[in-house]
């Protein structure tokens, strides 16, 4: 009897041990994994803590082999002893009872593992598995946890051990930082997309004057590809009016040249750009004309119109200056904004 009650309990160390080393194992993996790849991330010309790691991890890795090679020792050793003190109760009952044991078919992994994530406790041996604290009348029974339960839980031991593999030891995956970058772009995108579509909601009721570079620069390129061709790339005027001096034929504010440029002046052939350019590229052309002024270009034709200046609640065109010439005032067949 003695006997076996020590192999029942060697046995059930035994148990344990094992299912301890099955739920340890992969945490035991992830973190020889993580030592290897902190180990192997650095180098020692500019991290001044490279050997310290180095050797810190390596220690980690030594000892996560040691302390494995020790339970599997340890699991070989228990089913040694549990064989012996098996040999020892077939001996002391008889040849029969041993021919019975090795008469009986083996059952196979999937076989003991459903028995042992199906083992139930019938309620007459509830007796058995009783915990022996209490609290207000109640005690609580040592059952075997839900099937579905444990196959759960080692399903995302499993996949947490993959996930850690894929996006952080082999770098196949991006990485936490390349996913914010990534997101941050897209953000970044869908903001231009968004301050894009408020551009285009401009009209010459509510434009204003730009003075960023990039939105002046956009308008030069503007102008030099739509305006140089009749006002000069120096805005010093051509076929169309000077850009560069105060005297305008339709008004010199910017909402008055953005009106200019959306519209045209089709009696006096300059085309209406509303078509062809959206409503944030004519702002920023406007805004590029604005800053011609006063560039005094060589080869700047001769004024036409009437003297603008600007006023404090941007209103029209003041009346025509008294200085204008009798040829400014009678050129209404020039081409042009102005």
């Amino acid at each position: 009897m003695t006997q076996i009650l020590l192999t029942l309990k060697l046995t059930t160390m035994r148990n344990k041990i094992f299912k301890t080393l099955f739920a340890a194992l992969p945490l035991l993996l992830l973190s020889m994994a993580a030592g290897a790849q902190d180990a192997a991330g650095g180098e020692a010309a500019t991290d001044p803590y490279f050997y310290n790691r180095l050797f810190s991890n390596s220690l980690v890795i030594v000892a996560g082999v040691v302390l494995l090679g020790a339970i599997v020792a340890l699991v070989h050793l228990l089913n040694v002893m549990v064989k012996v003190q098996q040999i020892r109760i077939y001996q002391e009952q008889g040849l029969e009872a041993y021919m019975e044991e090795v008469k009986k078919p083996k059952e196979s992994f999937w076989q003991r593992m459903y028995k042992q994530w199906t083992k139930v406790v019938p309620v007459e041996k509830e007796q058995d598995i009783l915990f022996e604290h209490e609290y207000d009348g109640i005690r609580e029974l040592d059952n075997s946890l839900p099937p579905w339960w444990v196959a759960m839980f080692y399903i995302t031991i499993g996949f947490g051990l993959i996930y850690y593999t894929y996006y952080h030891f082999t770098g196949a995956g991006p990485s936490s930082g390349e996913e914010y970058q990534t997101e941050m772009e897209r953000a970044e995108k869908a903001v231009q997309a968004y301050l894009a579509s408020q551009a285009n909601q401009i009209d010459e009721t509510n434009v204003e004057a730009l003075a960023d570079e990039a939105s002046l620069a956009a308008g030069k390129d503007i102008y030099i590809a739509s305006c140089a061709a009749c006002h000069g790339a120096l805005g010093e005027g051509g076929v169309g009016p000077n850009m560069t001096d105060q005297y305008w034929i339709h008004g010199g504010g910017i909402k008055d040249i953005f009106k200019t440029v959306k519209y045209g002046v089709p009696e006096k052939g300059m085309i209406s750009w509303q078509t062809q350019l959206s409503a944030s590229d004519m702002a920023k052309v406007s805004s590029y004309i604005l800053t011609l002024q006063g560039t005094n270009p060589p080869n700047a034709k001769e004024p036409q119109g009437e003297l603008y200046q600007a006023v404090e609640n941007g209103g029209t065109t003041p009346p025509a200056d008294s200085t204008a010439t009798e040829q400014q005032q009678s050129e209404s067949g020039t081409i042009g904004m102005k």
